[in-house]
């Protein structure tokens, strides 16, 4: 006798456990970040040699690659939960995946690091529009200094002559797909496994992006010849490091995460990578980063810990999925 599907109508954007986080959770969140933190550098070494398009392309495919091994990521997922699963793979994978090389051509890695502490803040805010519901007043405090963090990240990159809107602009639309998509992961990766959604999610990524991926490698220095061919193997291991670590793995750890501890906790995560980001851009790459973006780091990071530690917002119905077509 087959046990019947599990009921899906309860599994909400709150995870499944809702107490202290477990040893487990805590690795998944620390490792995650430290893997992520390193992800903009990747990409600042892949843009010396190929085209943010093509970037975008083969770390989706990489990362579908590598997962895709595992019989247990090739698993069917039925009709029924598809379009949450477009979310998180355009939300999520496809568009942050192009956005990120295009905004880091603009501004430094250290800055796109920093500009992604602002995720928990942007994550309270959809939970707020998808509720209707305001938060408790600790958590009203932490979104308006979390605000203020965020316009002083982007102020040095907004005014005077080296100003960069574009990049700030950029960076902001892809950590918001990164928050809308981690509202949709926990119905999804408890209905059918981290591993499974992550899988499928980077498939539909890299159909999607392969007519511009791969208009963009005709168009990347390394295809072009504008670079002796020995420039191009740095950038390419790069590049493969950031589709099989940070994109395959590390989204498939994350997708386990917020399906344990819920979109608004698994944020959570904005708070430690730009600690890697800012570390490893000034070490690796010899970035310089100003006094009022490390001071806005600092007031984001606060304004997150307040958000965290206040009552939870009631987390919104997610759209059912069902284990069975």
């Amino acid at each position: 006798m087959t046990s019947p599907p599990r009921s899906a109508s309860r599994l909400t954007s709150a995870g499944t456990n809702s107490g202290d986080f477990s040893r487990h959770d805590w690795t998944l969140l620390l490792v995650t970040s430290l893997i992520w933190g390193s992800s903009f550098l990747w990409i600042s070494f892949s843009l010396d040699a190929f085209h943010p398009g093509f970037i975008a392309l083969l770390r989706m495919a990489l990362g579908a690659a590598v997962l895709g091994i595992s019989p247990a990521a090739r698993k069917p997922i039925p009709r029924s939960s598809w379009g949450p699963l477009f979310v998180v793979a355009l939300g999520g994978n496809a568009v942050p995946s192009l956005l990120f090389p295009f905004a880091q051509q603009r501004v430094e890695s250290s800055v796109a690091g920093m500009m992604n502490s602002t995720s928990p803040v942007m994550v309270l805010i959809i939970a707020i529009a998808m509720t209707r519901t305001l938060p408790a007043r600790k958590q009203v405090v932490g979104l308006g200094i979390g605000l203020l963090g965020a316009f002083m990240l982007a102020l040095p990159n907004l005014t005077g002559a080296d100003a960069q809107p574009m990049g700030v602009f950029l960076v902001t639309l892809a950590v918001l797909g990164y928050a809308t998509s981690n509202n949709f992961i926990p119905p999804l990766q408890q209905a059918f496994g981290g591993i499974t959604v992550v899988f499928w999610g980077l498939v539909i990524s890299t159909v999607t992006l392969l007519p511009y991926g791969m208009w963009g490698l005709l168009q990347s220095d390394a295809y072009t010849g504008a670079i002796p061919a020995s420039d191009i193997v740095g950038p390419l291991i790069a590049l493969t490091i950031l589709g099989i670590f940070g994109t395959g793995i590390a989204r498939t750890m994350f997708a386990n995460l917020v399906g344990s501890v819920g979109a608004t906790r698994s944020s959570m995560i904005g708070y430690l990578v730009p600690i890697a980001a800012i570390v490893l851009g000034i070490l690796v790459r010899n970035e310089s980063v100003g006094l009022l973006e490390i001071a806005g780091t600092i007031v984001v990071l606060i304004g997150a810990r307040i958000i965290s530690r206040g009552k939870p917002v009631v987390p919104a119905a997610m759209p059912e999925v069902s284990e069975t077509p």
